[in-house]
C-alpha cells in the first residue's frame, strides 16, 4: 500500500482516509478536529476556482543585521525555502469568494513557525493597499509564532506598519475580515489578527500573547480550562464568531456581503 493514504487524528487517534480528510476540509469526520493546512489548501477552500491570482511572490527576506544564533540567519532561510517551497510565511493575491472579488492574505506555520519578518509585514500592506485602490474588502488568515527573533526591530517594526494599514482601510470604510487559526500569538496577536472588523476564529484554536506554559509560570497559578481557546475568547468577547472551516466560506461570503451591501 503506497505511504501517505491515511492519517491519524492526534485529537481521537481515528485513522482517516486522506481523501476523506480532504473532503472534509481538513478537519476529522469523528471529532472535528482542525488539522493545521497551509496557504495553497485556504485557497482551494475559499475561493472560486479558476479566480486565484497570487501577488508578490518574489519579495524575499534580506539578512541586514547578519543575525548567527546557532546557525546563521541566511541558512535558517534556505533551509525553510527548500522544505517549504514557500517564499515566507504569508502568501498574498486576489480572487473571488461566491462572486465577490477579495484581496487576500493567509500565513504558513510551516515557514519558520509562521514567524512576523519583514516581508510578512511588506506583503501585508501590499494586498491592503491593493484592496484600497480596487475598492474591495481584506480578508487575512493568520497562523504564527510570533515575531521572527532574527529580524529583531526590524520584525516588531511590523506591528506598527501592518496597523497604519489597517487604519487607512478603515477610512476609507472597507472592511477588513481577520481569521484566526491554531496557533495564532506573538507580535501577530499583538497587531493585524486582532484588529479585524470582524474576527473569526476556528474551532480551539490556540490564540494569544504569550503561551499558557509562560503565563502560569509567571503569575504561579493554574490557568482555567481552555483559557487561550477560540471559545474561552469568543464568551469573552475578544473574537467575533468561532466557524468551522467546513462553514467558513460560506460564512465569510455572508459576513462580506452584509458589509459591502451586496446580494449574494
Amino acid at each position: 500500500m503506497p505511504d501517505g493514504l491515511w492519517t491519524k487524528c492526534p485529537e481521537c487517534s481515528s485513522v482517516i482516509y486522506r481523501k476523506e480528510l480532504e473532503e472534509h476540509s481538513y478537519t476529522c469526520p469523528s471529532c472535528s478536529h482542525h488539522f493545521r493546512i497551509g496557504s495553497a489548501k485556504y485557497v482551494g477552500l475559499l475561493f472560486d476556482e479558476g479566480t486565484w491570482q497570487e501577488t508578490d511572490v518574489a519579495v524575499r527576506s534580506a539578512d541586514p543585521l547578519e543575525f548567527v544564533d546557532t546557525r546563521p540567519y541566511k541558512a535558517r532561510l534556505k533551509e525553510a525555502y527548500s522544505k517549504s517551497d514557500l517564499p515566507d510565511a504569508v502568501t498574498t493575491g486576489i480572487g473571488m469568494v461566491n462572486g465577490m472579488p477579495i484581496a487576500f492574505g493567509c500565513m504558513n506555520f510551516g515557514f519558520i513557525g509562521g514567524s512576523m519578518g519583514s516581508v510578512v509585514g511588506e506583503k501585508f500592506v501590499r494586498a491592503g493597499r491593493r484592496a484600497l485602490q480596487e475598492r474591495m474588502p481584506f480578508v487575512f488568515i493568520s497562523a504564527s509564532g510570533g515575531a521572527r527573533m532574527q529580524e529583531a526591530a526590524l520584525s516588531l517594526m511590523q506591528m506598527a506598519k501592518t496597523s497604519a494599514l489597517l487604519s487607512e482601510l478603515s477610512e476609507a470604510g472597507l472592511p477588513y475580515i481577520s481569521i484566526l487559526t491554531d496557533p495564532t500569538t506573538g507580535g501577530v496577536s499583538a497587531s493585524y489578527a486582532m484588529l479585524g472588523d470582524v474576527i473569526i476564529a476556528e474551532p480551539k484554536a490556540l490564540i494569544g500573547f504569550a503561551g499558557p506554559r509562560v503565563i502560569e509560570q509567571t503569575i504561579r497559578k493554574k490557568l482555567p480550562e481552555g483559557f487561550q481557546r477560540s471559545e474561552f475568547l469568543l464568551e469573552k468577547g475578544f473574537v467575533d464568531l468561532v466557524v468551522s472551516r467546513r462553514d467558513l466560506k460560506r460564512t465569510l461570503s455572508t459576513v462580506l456581503s452584509h458589509l459591502m451591501n451586496t446580494k449574494l
